[in-house]
């Protein structure tokens, strides 16, 4: 198994951590409280000044500056998204370096999305797993900044995939009063407004309270293809005396919107079919998807040097509705086949953490130490219905709609699903000498998966595993200025579903390995990260789109570069970007999927840069001019088939004028010199096409 591969490694690095070579005057140990203080205003969890974050706790889920952690971690901050006039996730993601787009299950949800070459359905929410069922697309109204920890996590979160973690830290009460509302408008009739009302209730300052509430309604370059959302987010904070803090949280989304599978590429090439063209039905009707979260955290500090958390988590979720969706086409090269098909899927997931966290000495050595435990109790109950008959098909070029819905046999899945686990992880920040530190942690859990079948008589089936996970790092700061680091990890992550003979499978596992140079340039002003990995896993699933179920494919590789940086270069200019060459493919496969296929929507090579100019003096001071450079190069477009989807660049435009301290107005230009590109594919009938130049106004006011 790949994790047995960690050992060696382990044992190397500490051998390194006692080797005499790396002993150093521990007088000047003192330099870490200076540099600490210096980053002061800013916390793991607050508010990002300008695009550059000096500190996480995606990554060690303790407080800790982004230069002292042996791992690649990008943080994009609320103020890209508000930037570049942006509600997407996956639009901040492009400035992560090396996250490619995958399926979105119709335009639904942030379903899938690949990090380092490997896809996976995982996103976290201030440390809580948040991708259990469908949730909906998370909502920028409540996102403080999104945080990419790359490689294997599962020592720390459990359960993932090995190419990396993404960790949405939401918006927390204040100390300060203030109101912002935001409305804008853009093409294709899109309509959004969101309000943000922080209010301290006592004159202390004790209790905060925050809501966030966005409404919208969504027309699409798409024909027929809209969305409608509904998203409040109120919390709470309570000072409940010096040393103990609660702090309640929750989210309320309601949302709808037309499945689209998008459009088709017939005979794997491009031929002419319009970016615009719906191949679904008009008088399908929405798919509706509702989600509640609720949260609650009780922190303690035991004394100066120990803290402890207790966290609970519950979130619901359901969705349905019916959508024609697309099939081959017919060997004539221009008739879609098509099924019908009907949804009705919920669920509920409850987490609860319990953490302690302490601060000591053993020699000369500091020590950081995490000791958590967790336990989740996950349940799914899953039906969609395929129904057959009649001639249910549309031509790709002259669709005409209206055919009677298919009303023969009825086929599909029906079950229910429970996911039970208990973990243990462990974890120790050492700071050794002021030049060397070291990260070590490991995690044990226990998970059972019982899976009922009703749609094959009430089969039944389970499994339960027993897994560790581990990792490793170290970090030396070659100067004040530059660190390098190396670091070893590995995951584990249970196969969802049944085989296409009804049995579970086995889970997944990866091993990653990673070295890498992090720098602060310019004074201090300007933040990047170079590094180099190696991941594989194993125990692989693949779609079999003869029988519509998943099957176990193997093992796959991805191995190359990423590069990261931001910064605020001068006081007027502030930058973000990144760059990355992925090199994934499978490595064991079968006659469908062979061994050497390209992974499925991973490019080799892609970049993005955004870089803002803000007036400093005059009557345009506060107001800014920028631009956003996105490329992604050529990706299989299904996997283990030749199809692939071209590369594509798009450029962007943005400009706020600073009306008062109180109004600005933002214009957005997207896709300026509106390229034809095609963001994420399935296969050859399900191709998502970009949007074209379109334009956003907004309004922002402070009152």
């Amino acid at each position: 198994m790949p994790s047995r591969r960690f050992a060696p490694l382990a044992g190397i690095a500490l051998g390194l951590l006692v080797d005499p070579v790396y002993a150093e005057d521990t007088a000047t140990l003192e330099l870490e409280a200076t540099r600490i203080t210096s980053e002061a205003y800013e916390s793991a969890t607050g508010p990002v000044k300008g695009y550059r974050a000096t500190r996480s706790a995606s990554a060690t889920k303790t407080d800790t500056a982004l230069r002292d952690i042996p791992q690649s971690i990008s943080v994009i901050p609320a103020s890209v998204l508000t930037d570049l006039g942006s509600t997407n996730v996956e639009r901040a993601l492009e400035f992560a370096g090396g996250v490619s787009r995958q399926n979105n299950f119709g335009g639904l949800t942030l379903y899938e999305y690949s990090v380092r070459g490997f896809t996976t359905s995982e996103f976290y929410v201030d440390g809580f797993s948040a991708n259990r069922g469908y949730p909906s697309t998370p909502d920028a109204a409540n996102i403080e900044r999104i945080e990419v920890l790359k490689g294997p996590a599962a020592s720390l979160y459990g359960r993932g995939d090995p190419g990396g973690t993404v960790n949405i830290v939401s918006k927390k009460p204040q100390p300060e009063a203030f109101t912002t509302v935001q409305t804008s408008a853009g093409s294709w009739d899109r309509y959004r407004t969101a309000l943000d009302v922080n209010t301290p209730l006592d004159s202390e300052g004790n209790v905060l309270s925050r809501v966030n509430l966005a409404v919208e309604d969504n027309q699409s370059f798409r024909d027929h293809v809209e969305a409608k959302r509904v998203f409040v987010a109120p919390s709470i904070s309570w000072q409940l005396d010096p040393d103990t803090r609660l702090l309640v949280e929750s989210e309320f989304v309601r949302h709808r919107s037309t499945f689209d599978r998008g459009i088709v590429a017939p005979n794997n090439r491009w031929s002419g079919v319009s970016r615009s063209t719906f191949l679904g039905e008009p008088n399908d009707g929405d798919i509706r998807n509702h989600n509640n979260r609720l949260q609650a955290t009780l922190e303690h500090h035991l004394n100066d040097a120990w803290q402890l958390r207790l966290a609970s988590h519950y979130k619901q979720g359901s969705l349905w509705g019916d959508a024609s969706e697309n099939r081959p086409l017919s060997a004539d090269g221009h008739t879609l086949n098509r099924r019908y098909r009907e949804r009705s899927t919920g669920w509920h997931d409850s987490i609860t953490q319990l953490e302690l966290r302490g601060r000591f000495d053993i020699g000369s050595w500091q020590h950081e130490l995490l000791i958590g435990t967790e336990y989740e109790d996950y349940r799914k109950k899953e039906r969609v219905t395929a129904i057959a008959g009649g001639d249910y098909t549309i031509d790709i070029y002259k669709p005409v709609y209206g055919k009677p819905k298919p009303n023969g046999e009825r086929s599909g899945t029906d079950f229910f699903e429970q996911v039970k686990s208990q973990a243990l992880n462990l974890q120790d920040q050492i700071i050794f000498t002021d030049r060397l530190r070291g990260m070590i942690g490991a995690r044990f859990e226990h998970f059972e998966q019982h899976i009922d079948d009703f749609a094959r008589n009430h089969a039944k089936s389970q499994q339960s595993h027993d897994a560790l996970t581990q990792r490793g790092g170290l970090l030396y700061q070659l100067t004040p200025e530059v660190g390098l680091f190396a670091n070893a990890s590995t995951s584990f992550k249970p196969n969802d579903g049944l085989d296409a003979g009804g049995k579970s499978f086995k889970p997944e596992e990866g091993v990653g390995y990673e070295i890498g140079i992090k720098s602060e340039l310019f004074d201090d002003r300007l933040s990047t990260t170079l590094a180099a990995f190696h991941i594989e896993k194993e125990n692989v699933l693949a779609l079999d789109p003869a029988t519509d179920t998943n099957r176990a494919m193997g093992k796959a590789r991805s191995q190359g570069f990423d590069l990261q940086l931001t910064g605020q270069v001068t006081d007027a200019i502030r930058v973000i970007g990144a760059f990355a060459y992925i090199d994934a493919e499978v490595t064991k496969g079968d006659k469908d999927i062979p061994a050497g296929s390209r992974i499925l929507g991973v490019a080799k090579r892609s970049g993005s840069l955004l870089g803002v100019y803000e007036f400093q003096d005059g009557l345009l001071r506060g107001s800014d001019l920028g631009a956003a450079f996105t490329y992604v190069g050529d990706r299989s477009g299904e996997a283990g088939k030749s199809f692939e989807l071209p590369a594509y660049h798009t450029v962007d435009l943005l400009a706020h004028y600073k009306a008062s301290d109180n109004v600005t107005v933002g214009l957005n230009l997207n896709n300026l010199f509106d390229e034809k590109y095609y963001e994420r594919s399935y296969s050859n009938y399900w191709v998502n096409p970009g949007e074209p130049r379109n334009f956003t106004v907004s309004l922002t006011l402070n009152l």
